[in-house]
């Protein structure tokens, strides 16, 4: 597996705890995902540095981020999202937005994948239509 997808993972599962847990620290709540695979060797040192980017990117810019979510999912309110789907959906936005290295194809895959990887079976359809939306929106600004 990648550098980015291993980061991907790893951010989303932080992402997803800090949501149950609010009062966490962000970069302890990435470390309590590394060590959740402990089972899978060392942790890439790469791999590592893109998740904490990615983590501290979604929390920096929440806001804006779940605004450009919420505007572009029709009949969906942020907060009746599933919780993987909606964090899928802000490292996707995230990295549309901010990160204009990663092609935006590139994002969307990623973030298709991570759905079907964590997500239900709709959770991939849902994300891709909603990520594309976003990127229209995303580059036309």
């Amino acid at each position: 597996m990648g550098a980015r997808r291993l980061g991907r993972e790893r951010a989303l599962q932080a992402l997803y705890q800090l949501e149950q847990d609010p009062n966490a620290a962000p970069l302890a709540a990435l470390e309590a995902a590394w060590t959740a695979h402990d089972d899978e060797g060392p942790k890439d040192p790469a791999a590592d540095g893109f998740a904490r980017k990615l983590v501290e990117g979604v929390r920096a810019h929440g806001a804006d981020i779940d605004q450009l979510i919420e505007s572009h999912s029709h009949n969906w309110r942020l907060d009746r999202m599933q919780r993987i789907d909606r964090n899928v959906l802000r490292i996707g936005v995230f990295e549309l937005k901010y990160l204009a290295d990663i092609p935006r194809k590139v994002t969307i895959n990623e973030a298709v994948e991570l759905a079907k990887t964590f997500g239900n079976e709709a959770s991939s359809a849902f994300i891709n239509g909603l990520l594309d939306r976003i990127a229209i929106a995303v580059d036309a600004t």
